[in-house]
């Protein structure tokens, strides 16, 4: 008698896949799947998607096509069968200072949901989420705790600094050479020449941008295997690493350990520790506060601000700092934080990593390089407090956030210089007509105004370029990039489209920043501003189709993170 094909018994582990590829029924399934190559022993195991964010537009993420067949070696190696797809992205760096820039934080919620789509439509049993730029990496989580299903992220690493003139470079000094080039401090060789060095190969921004601190969060949230991330994108270890995982999440699979048992609030509280310490981007806020959504944990922008309060700096990174990701690396890496932080329990030490360890065996593990001088020790920290605080006020009812790393200055008072639109605001700054002392104002960049809450980096940098860095704040209802630096307040909310006081300030209103009462204070009564808010209206939206308006329309406050929600009924 012909032995039948079908009487093969489902691999327990197959808990999703096999009402996909098991049983008589599905042989139409098996069949398109076979014309791709896929065998019976192959659709007989578990199947692991192994997501890119793979992309010609970039640096970025451009290694993670090897990367993937690495991954993809390690599942077949520990007896699964992965199953390559990408998705979008937007580079920061590239659309900086342009109406595409909107697109970032918006790739954001259509990469997780892309993520999302095709796993729930091909019913993996895990899940590999190969992330870098900006957005990819909160994305790929995202999309994990959305699934929860096992599964891990794996940041394709940093790119290396460039060289110019015997020192480092990196992008964040490309774009403050556009401001000294435009306040006439350089010429255009030289401007020419420091483009042209920045940025050596494939990898994403080196210095604690947003990027390198996400990618930090993610050892300290325990969703990618701890010191993997911190690989630089072309160390040679990289697709080592890569390998690993793939074997590491089938481990995952057949355990059936899935992100909602690795990420829980502890694990939230030690990623905003990361960020703290390391002076990292504002834009760990945002992410972290959608992580934590994604997974329905209860966590506000106001637990950033007190987490940040008892977090000594403890890593010299850029832009506040001297040095690179690929200098922390070679310092001892990420574990070298968590240790210090270890050190006064400022961290939770039995949070778990997706590599079996807890958060504390991991600082227990690490192996420092003599003399490195990267990390300091926590009793000598290179700032008392972290790098970011929250602060509220009349100006700014919903919170906003600054980054308190890479200037000393914990107070501002000026006249604003208000702009409706960042390009308004740039031409100013060529210009030479912002002034020391003036506190600039961009409004109608929030995530529903924007829409898309763009970074102000064209901005920022051209101001410190300029000179002005020490003597002007800024304050938005867009957001900052990581690699931004001086007084700087961002995520003001509630932002100007939905009627935040940020709306209604006028040129030469008096605008006070009081870092140390918390406080983003307009200098005007009470009865004034209601006046003004009165007589405001908000403004037409600026798209009405497509992508951006359906974002504007589902998008919630920054101050909750800048998740798109079903519309309610």
């Amino acid at each position: 008698m012909t032995e039948n094909p079908y009487d093969r018994p489902s691999d327990p582990a197959k808990r999703h896949s096999a009402a996909l590829t098991d049983g008589p029924d599905r042989a139409p399934a098996r069949a398109m799947l076979k014309a791709i190559g896929f065998t019976d022993d192959d659709l007989a195991r578990p199947i692991v998607g192994v997501a890119t964010t793979w992309i010609e537009t970039m640096p970025c993420n451009f290694n993670q096509r090897e990367l993937a067949q690495r991954v993809k070696a390690g599942i077949r190696a520990a007896g699964g069968t992965p199953m390559e797809f990408n998705t979008v992205s937007v580079s920061d760096g590239v659309s900086m200072g342009t109406e595409g820039m909107k697109a970032s934080l918006i790739s954001r919620e259509v990469i997780t949901d892309s993520i999302e789509l095709v796993a729930r439509g091909h019913l993996f049993d895990g899940l590999v989420c190969i992330v870098g730029c900006d957005k990819t990496i909160p994305a790929g989580v995202m999309a994990l705790c959305r699934l929860d299903i096992p599964g891990l992220a794996l940041y394709n690493g940093s790119i290396a600094p460039g060289t110019f003139r015997g020192r480092d470079i990196t992008i964040q000094d490309v774009f403050e050479a556009v401001g000294a080039y435009a306040a006439g401090r350089i010429d255009g060789a030289e401007l020419h020449e420091v483009e042209s060095a920045a940025c050596p190969g494939a990898g994403a921004c080196g210095g604690q941008f947003t990027a390198n601190t996400m990618s930090m969060a993610l050892d300290f949230l325990g969703i990618s295997p701890a010191g993997m991330n911190g690989i630089p994108a072309l160390n040679r270890t990289k697709g080592d690493a890569a390998q690993e995982c793939g074997r590491l999440v089938m481990q995952l699979v057949r355990d059936d350990v899935r992100p909602s048992q690795i990420i829980t609030r502890e694990a939230i509280e030690n990623a905003a520790a990361s960020v703290a310490a390391a002076g990292g981007s504002t834009n760990g806020v945002l992410h972290l506060l959608a992580i934590a959504h994604e997974l329905g944990i209860p966590f506000s922008i106001d637990e950033f601000d007190s987490i940040a309060a008892r977090t000594p700096i403890v890593a010299s990174l850029k832009p506040g700092g001297r040095y690179v990701a690929t200098d922390l690396f070679d310092a001892g890496g990420v574990a070298l934080v968590a240790r210090e932080l270890r050190k006064r329990e400022l961290v939770h030490a039995g949070a778990k990593n997706v590599d079996g360890r807890t958060l504390g065996q991991v600082a227990d593990d690490v192996v420092e390089t003599p003399g490195q001088p990267v990390v300091v020790s926590i009793e000598t920290p290179i700032k008392a407090t972290g790098g970011l605080a929250i602060l509220r006020g009349n100006l700014s009812p919903d919170g906003c956030v600054v980054k308190l790393a890479g200037h000393e200055r914990v107070s501002h008072r000026g006249p604003a210089r208000v702009f409706d639109r960042e390009e308004d605001c740039f031409a100013a700054v060529k210009a030479g007509a912002i002034k020391p002392g003036d506190v600039v104002v961009i409004r109608y960049e929030g995530p529903a105004g924007g829409p898309g809450m763009r970074e102000m980096l064209h901005v920022t940098a051209a101001i410190v370029g300029e000179g002005l860095g020490e003597d002007v704040a800024l304050l938005t209802d867009g957001r900052f990039s990581g690699a931004t630096h001086g007084l700087m307040a961002g995520h003001v909310t509630p932002e100007a489209a939905h009627g935040g006081p940020i709306a209604i300030v006028q040129d030469g209103d008096i605008v006070v920043f009081d870092i140390e009462a918390r406080e983003l204070r307009l200098e005007l009564s009470d009865d004034e501003i209601a006046a003004r808010l009165r007589d405001w209206s908000p403004p037409q939206p600026r798209y009405t189709e497509g992508v951006f308006a359906k974002y504007a329309a589902l998008v919630s406050s920054a101050s909750e993170g800048a998740v798109t929600r079903p519309p309610k009924t």
